[in-house]
């Protein structure tokens, strides 16, 4: 590893040629089970085997082998019915910014880098971008730590290029962009109890406000407790009814805060009653989906720490006016 990811100074515009090994091990694809145990025993590396890499006669990548898969099939089983086909590599022209993108996308220990015909000219480890050397056993321990490390690296890249900061943050906005209409939208279905109420319409700012700050502290209090876990849906329930049970008594709070002002005010109880009732709704609805919206995410092999945030906020809009404009319907007539 080079001083500089030792000392946390990694260069992430330096090529990926002058950071990687060259000790990895090399397999044919000709090659059986057995075949290939016997070469590695008469011809050990002297770095770490974190996988294997599988090339045809013209030493071109075909695959890649992990160990585990190796040692526990047949001996006469041959290397290209076992190995995965089609594996991730890093290009020779990438940079280390490229191949952490790589790293915290696919999550995977290694990958080989290669030239424009797929030979394998080296491998670059997730040790990297860490202090220390890490074993299999380290690195399931503290799988989702590990990656963090390299978003923060990736992140720190992002902030020095304005084009590469653009590209990363604009596609979540574009969540908020629909968010936004779709709030509009509703608004408009519900143009006649906000003509006939005008109070309403004053309202929404905070109605929302509030209910997106519930949101964005679930989805960060969320986001910390996957760290090291893996959700189930088994798991989720628990921590919902806890979510749903703290987001009531936030917006019961606030609602009731929110709505004595408006009384004091406006002197309309029905306009009170539907900020208290609004305002429970949307907080407690905010918490729940800031809790569930990063552990589905996860569920379904997604990034949670970039994307819950925008899709939970654009959620939490929708659901909040729906239920302070129905609870207004309702009572307003």
């Amino acid at each position: 590893m080079s001083a500089g990811a030792k000392s946390g100074r990694l260069n992430l515009s330096d090529s990926v040629l002058a950071h990687m090994r060259t000790d990895f091990t090399r397999l044919s694809d000709a090659l059986t089970v057995g075949e290939a145990l016997a070469q590695l025993r008469s011809r050990p590396t002297e770095g770490r085997i974190i996988y294997l890499y599988v090339v045809d006669d013209g030493g071109r990548l075909v695959g890649v082998l992990p160990t585990r898969r190796l040692l526990m099939s047949a001996l006469e089983t041959r290397l290209s019915a076992i190995m995965v086909k089609d594996p991730y590599a890093v290009p020779r022209s990438a940079t280390l910014y490229d191949a952490s993108a790589l790293f915290t996308r696919h999550r995977l220990l290694a990958f080989p880098i290669v030239d424009e015909e797929r030979r394998v000219l080296g491998v670059i480890d997730v040790d990297l971008f860490t202090q220390e050397p890490r074993t299999d056993l380290d690195f399931a321990r503290a799988n989702d730590d590990l990656f963090q490390l390299i978003g923060v690296h990736l992140t720190d890249a992002d902030q020095t290029s304005p084009w590469r900061s653009f590209r990363f943050r604009f596609p979540w906005l574009i969540a908020n962009i629909a968010g936004g209409i779709a709030a509009a939208f509703l608004s408009g279905l519900f143009e006649a109890q906000l003509q006939r109420v005008v109070a309403l319409a004053l309202f929404i700012p905070v109605v929302l406000a509030l209910a997106e700050s519930v949101g964005i502290q679930s989805v960060s209090l969320a986001l910390q407790m996957l760290r090291g876990q893996t959700p189930t849906l088994r798991s989720l329930g628990p921590k919902l009814g806890r979510e749903i049970l703290t987001g009531s008594m936030l917006g019961l709070a606030s609602g009731l805060l929110v709505a004595c002002v408006a009384l004091a005010w406006l002197r309309e109880i029905r306009v009170a009653l539907c900020l208290l009732g609004g305002i429970l709704g949307g907080v407690a609805s905010a918490a729940v989906i800031g809790v569930a919206m990063p552990n589905l995410l996860r569920m379904f092999r997604r990034e949670p720490e970039v994307a819950a945030g925008p899709i939970a906020l654009a959620t939490a809009d929708m659901v909040t006016l729906l239920v302070y404009f129905n609870l207004a319907r309702w009572l307003l007539g």
